[in-house]
Formats: C-alpha cells, structure tokens, sequence
C-alpha cells in the first residue's frame, strides 16, 4: 500500500478523495468508485502501487497514437480497477474488480519499468488497458523517471482526472488519447455511469496543458451513432481543440454487459469519417475494422498518401521532418 495523493480528511473518519472528477467521499474501511483506493483509520491508500495486472511492448498505433513517433513502441503497463463502469467495457476482466476483492498484481518499481522499456528500445511509456488515473501514484513516480531517462509519457484514459491532479503530473505526460464515448448527457449516465460535461471539461484541461490529444469514440448501434452526436463530437473537437486533432472512429462488438447490441457497420463508421471531415477535422481514421484506406494519413492540403497502415502496422511512411514531401505542409504532431 501507499499513501494516496490528493485527499482531504473530513468528520467522522471519513476523507474525500480528489484524484478524479468523482471526488468519492468514503467512509472507514471502504473504498472509492474505482475500488482500488481505501480510507483505513482515516487515511486514504493506494491498493494498487506497483502491482501490475499486465505488461506488454505494444505498437504505439495500438493505443491508438496515429500522430504520435509512428512505428514505435511503447512500454505498456495497467494496474487492475477503473473509476468507470461501462456496460461496453472491452477489459472488464481487469477493469471492474470487487469492491471488496483482494488485489492481483506483479509486484514491480518505477525504475523497473524504464529500464524494461529501455531494454526493450521502446520509445514512450503507455499507461493504458485500464484507467490510468487510478493507479495515479505509480504513474507519476514512473513518469517522473521515464521523462529524465528521455522517454515520452502517453495517457491512454476516459477523461475523468481532476484539474489539480492533471496539473501535477502535466510536466511529463506528453500525449493522451482520451475517449469521448459519446455526446449525450444521457449516453454517459446510463451507459458509463459518469457526466458528459466532466469529460468535456478535462478534455479542454488536457490540451490547456499542452499534452498531444487524440480522441477516440467507440460507436455503439443505436446508442451513440446518432448524426447528432457525431455532428456534436466533430464540433467540439474543432471548436476546443483545433482542425489537427486525430479523430479515431472505432467498431463496438458485443462484449460485457451489451451483448445484445449488433457490431457497428461499416457504413456507420464511414458516416461518422464524413461527418468529422465535413466539419474540418484533417485527420479521421477508422479503427477495429478492416476498412482499405481507414487507417491511412493524408496530407491535408495536397491529399498525397503520407502514412500506410493496416492494423497496427506501417506499411510505408513517407511523411520528412515533420512535413508533406509532396507540398511541404506541416503533419501535425510529435516525432512525424
């Protein structure tokens, strides 16, 4: 156990947490929404410190960073709990844990994780598979060592970290792909168990403190597919975030609590492509299908085919310095 970060003691032995948006207040021997952070004799801990529940080199493209060091690899590393509960959740082995269940994990160190990333001629450090946010004390400690030993930090995250607690961290976390589930104030409340107008907010924060920002949206049949919806995504991410700002379009397939609901079509997926395009956005890929040219960057201004991909894997790469070798425009992002 560790002693948590960004708590409050308050009356009759119970503290508030403020390390994400919920801010749980919770009593003597229970633990907050993520089930991973315990108030014991009025102290809030940490469960999950250096106990990984997975550990992996994935391609960066995996997490998904289209605009982020394309080709490389990243060191990626989940601890087990979430502060959501999606009915969707595609790792709810990992994700939704027992309010009471014993934690599983690897025991490992900070400096263990750089030098395994290092070992591994990994480029960045990803804090991903479950929600990054609740296992927040070991990714700082590692993110503090990984920014000193020269490797970028990425968020793979839904958006729900507090303003003090992004603030905290913001120095060396260089890009986040943050999920907007949806644009519906309802969508979230059922469906994610969360509010809208939080994940918007934290969204603004994340690119306020300067961090790379790709967004990723799951599209559900019949819950989140509206042409208003996706309309209302497009135009948040143009008017708050700017034109360069990747927007990944994914496929759902029935997992979890939502069984019942078909795969996303293809057709949807290409419906949201046009809407997000229409609306401004440069960069819109397709993800979770193998859709001919969904994955590929182009270059906005001339439309010359600058990256090949077909899954997480770069078939051809043609973008220099940083820029169009065609008409020289700028590719918006880091390490292009």
């Amino acid at each position: 156990m560790k002693e948590a970060l960004f708590y409050e003691r308050e009356a009759s032995g119970r503290v508030r947490c403020g390390l994400c948006r919920f801010r749980c207040l919770i009593g003597e021997g229970a633990r907050g929404n993520c089930g991973v952070r315990e108030n014991r004799g009025g102290t809030l801990y940490s469960l999950v410190y250096g106990k990984l529940c997975a550990e992996q080199v994935d391609p960066i493209e995996k997490k998904p960073l289209f605009h982020v060091m394309p080709g490389s690899t990243s060191y990626s590393i989940a601890t087990v709990g979430c502060n959501f509960h999606c009915r969707h959740c595609q790792n709810y082995t990992i994700s939704q844990i027992e309010r009471d269940a014993p934690i599983r994990g690897e025991k490992q160190t900070p400096q263990e994780i750089v030098q395994r990333a290092r070992v591994s001629n990994c480029r960045s450090i990803s804090y991903t598979y479950t929600e990054p946010t609740i296992f927040y004390e070991f990714a700082y400690d590692t993110a503090r060592l990984s920014h000193e030993a020269g490797l970028k930090n990425i968020f793979v995250t839904n958006g729900y970290i507090s303003r003090e607690a992004l603030a905290m961290i913001a120095p060396y976390l260089d890009a986040a792909n943050i999920d907007l589930k949806g644009f519906s104030e309802v969508f979230y409340r059922d469906i994610v168990h969360a509010r809208l107008s939080e994940v918007l907010d934290s969204i603004i924060e994340y690119r306020t403190q300067g961090i790379w920002i790709e967004i990723t949206t799951l599209i559900i049949p019949g819950l989140n597919d509206s042409a208003a919806q996706l309309q209302g995504i497009a135009a948040f991410i143009v008017t708050n975030l700017g034109v360069d700002t990747p927007w990944h379009v994914t496929q759902f397939y029935p997992t979890y609590k939502l069984t019942d609901s078909p795969r996303t079509p293809v057709s949807t997926l290409r419906k949201a492509r046009s809407i997000g395009l229409d609306a401004g956005l440069r960069y819109v890929y397709l993800g979770n299908v193998p859709v001919e040219g969904g994955e590929n960057s182009w270059c906005p201004s001339c439309s010359t085919l600058l990256i090949e991909r077909s899954g997480f894997v770069i078939g051809t790469n043609r973008v220099r310095n940083g820029a169009c070798p065609a008409c020289g425009t700028a590719i918006a992002g880091i390490g292009m």
